[in-house]
């Protein structure tokens, strides 16, 4: 993949210090070994997600990647120092491939990210003393490790914006190497070195202390041109595709053929160029793991299969050879005579010489030995099937030899077939749990800002009577849905518990349903703090709008977001902590999370949850599997309306929880 060049880093740092001026740190991810996300809420924009990969690329990002069910260590000590801090400034050192983020908390804190070599991202106090690396590191002159002072690296090359003629001339004075590598090693990199050679029309292979003045001025000449739109901020993000693609913040000569794809910022440009890059790997990844885990079974396989062919030549060579000693018989029990009534006269080392002499002269019945050891065993040539006679063994005991070994070998090929069998069960299991799985690999999908309608900025769903129910996700929320939303013949709910949302029920013309009421008020116990804590049910209670004040009795206070009740309330106990999310055709498709019997009444393709043990985006995305057949939404809009907190599958046996 393509690191980022100096002039990258110089455009992302423009773009990104003006996008996240006074912007706020609100989390921090590592969802690989080498890349960290940060989360940013930037005023009157929002959310924005700040991708850093060490060695390669910084840029803003729709498309962020899935991240591990367990934090590691430096993100978390990130969201420790860094987060609600405030973004007081975004800097490029010295043109070099090195970004500073300066966040100002209660003490100044720093980020430098290094995309040079393999990089780095380094956490820094106001004194630039190493809190944390994502990576250790040390050199001979250089220490980034924690409690250590963050040294930039040494300076070196060419800095395009402020060069001037006589330093250029100076640097290939002092060359010994041709134009092009001299440019490209001076930090200016093969691209824009190959650009600016192009531009000046110098022989690029000349030696670089051989160049003359007027070819100096051609060079620096070239070099300002290529660099003079950076230095006004004229940017033209672009991605390029021919001979080979590449995404670049400039217009450049060497790709005038190319076709181009242009963007408004550079951080869009590079977004789309990285992340389908990163997408292809992910996958690439997890195939590789899986192919793995599939090959390991193959080869364990591919074992059993040569071991049942070994067998099954041994339980044919073992008849065949037991079958040759008996057709043999006779002449084999001479020759086991022989040596029996010569070993009464000779020693066993005199025996296989006179064997062999007599071999040679093939002498009748003997020329069948193919050779005779110390211990007496003969090696016979029975018309091509070669066997092992022991002396001292009668033929039929040597025959059994053979016999007995292929009756061993058929025992075991029933082994070896059951394990065959297992095996290939196990690569079938594989190969299937592979492509479920492959379908599960999260490919960052693109993050687009939807235009939400009004109500979808709260909590909400549809009774089964069509009754809007609205309630807010926060303090700020829940004093709007009172003080905006809330009419005279609505219904106001409210959890009995500390931690709860504020949840109206929207009258319409005629009177409120039962069922609407019923449903309006489990909404009420699944978004309050009953579900975070892990309760199986929980109690609420509703009122008139009329008994809902903000205003206190002398020497009270009520928080934002809280309200005085005053009269008496209607409850409703036990109400069982489930919620269905089901994509609903109201206004248009979209995701409604409320009561089971409210959602099912709006589609028959939704998912049961209640409180329980997986994080909200894991559940989100076997949701979204579940009711998005068509892909219309993300896993952001799932998480959007489901409650604080970690859920789990309703049981199919079950739905609803018993009440207490």
């Amino acid at each position: 993949m393509k690191a980022m060049s100096n002039v990258d880093i110089y455009a992302i740092c423009k773009e990104l210090g003006d996008l996240l001026k006074d912007a706020r740190v609100q989390k921090a991810y590592q969802p690989t070994k080498d890349t960290v996300l940060i989360r940013f809420h930037v005023p009157s924009k929002g959310r924005v997600d700040v991708i850093f990969q060490a060695g390669l690329r910084v840029h803003t990002t729709q498309y962020p990647p899935q991240n591990p069910k367990v934090p590691p260590n430096f993100p978390m000590l990130l969201r420790k120092y860094i987060k609600g801090g405030r973004v007081t400034g975004v800097s490029q050192h010295n043109f070099d491939r090195i970004m500073r983020i300066d966040i100002q908390k209660e003490h100044k804190f720093s980020l430098v990210i290094e995309l040079f070599a393999k990089g780095n991202i380094i956490l820094l106090d106001e004194d630039d003393q190493i809190i944390l690396p994502l990576k250790r590191k040390l050199w001979q002159d250089r220490k980034i490790s924690s409690k250590e002072e963050y040294k930039y690296p040494p300076e070196r090359g060419i800095n395009p914006l402020e060069i001037k003629k006589d330093q250029l001339k100076e640097i290939f004075q002092n060359s010994d190497r041709d134009i092009i590598r001299t440019l490209a090693g001076n930090g200016l990199g093969g691209l824009y070195a190959e650009e600016i050679i192009l531009r000046s029309n110098v022989d690029k292979k000349k030696m670089a202390s051989e160049v003359t003045d007027d070819e100096i001025n051609a060079l620096h000449s070239a070099l300002n041109d290529v660099f003079k739109p950076i230095k006004t901020y004229d940017f033209k993000p672009q991605i390029v595709s021919g001979k080979k693609d590449d995404v670049l913040p400039l217009d450049l000569q060497m790709y005038s053929e190319y076709e181009k794809k242009r963007y408004e910022t550079f951080n869009e440009a590079s977004d789309e160029f990285y992340s389908s890059i990163v997408g292809e790997d992910i996958v690439q990844v997890h195939n590789e793991v899986w192919s793995g885990e599939v090959g390991k079974f193959e080869k364990r396989l591919a074992i059993q299969l040569a071991t049942l062919e070994k067998f099954n030549k041994t339980v044919k060579d073992s008849k065949i050879k037991g079958e040759a000693i008996y057709s043999n018989y006779q002449n084999i029990q001479n020759i086991i005579n022989i040596i029996n009534e010569a070993r009464e006269k000779h020693s066993w080392l005199e025996i296989i010489s006179i064997i062999k002499k007599a071999k040679k002269a093939k002498t009748e019945g003997l020329e069948i030995i193919e050779s005779i050891d110390k211990m007496g065993v003969l090696t016979l040539n029975l018309d091509g099937i070669i066997v092992n006679i022991d002396t001292g063994l009668g033929i039929p005991e040597n025959a059994e030899v053979y016999y007995n070994k292929g009756k061993k070998a058929k025992k075991k090929i029933r082994g070896v077939n059951i394990a065959i069998a297992k095996t290939e069960e196990e690569i079938k299991k594989a190969k299937g749990k592979r492509e479920i799985e492959m379908e599960k690999v999260l490919v960052p999908q693109k993050r687009v800002k939807k235009d939400l309608k009004w109500y979808e900025k709260l909590r909400w769903f549809l009774t089964s009577d069509g009754l809007m129910v609205i309630g807010g996700r926060d303090a700020t929320t829940n004093e709007m849905v009172v003080k905006k939303h809330m009419e005279n013949r609505d219904i106001y709910f409210h959890s009995d518990i500390h931690g709860a949302a504020s949840i109206i029920l929207k009258a319409g013309k005629d009177e409120i349903p039962e069922s609407s009421i019923n449903q309006a008020a489990a909404f009420a116990a699944c978004f309050s703090s009953a579900w975070a804590k892990g309760l199986g049910s929980a109690d609420v209670y509703w009122v008139h709008p009329e008994q809902v004040s903000k205003t206190p009795q002398s020497g009270e206070f009520v928080t934002k977001g809280a309200f005085i009740i005053r009269g008496s309330r209607n409850y409703i106990r036990g109400l069982p902590l489930t919620l269905a999310i089901g994509k609903v055709d109201y206004e248009g498709e979209r995701i409604m999370a409320g009561p089971p019997e409210a959602v099912s009444k709006y589609t028959e393709n939704f998912a049961s949850i209640k409180p329980g043990y997986t994080k909200k985006e894991e559940i989100a995305m076997q949701i979204k599997n579940k009711i998005d057949t068509d892909k219309m939404f993300i896993i952001e809009d799932v998480v959007r309306v489901l409650p604080s907190g970690k859920c789990d599958f309703v049981d199919k046996k079950g739905s609803k929880r018993k009440r207490r």
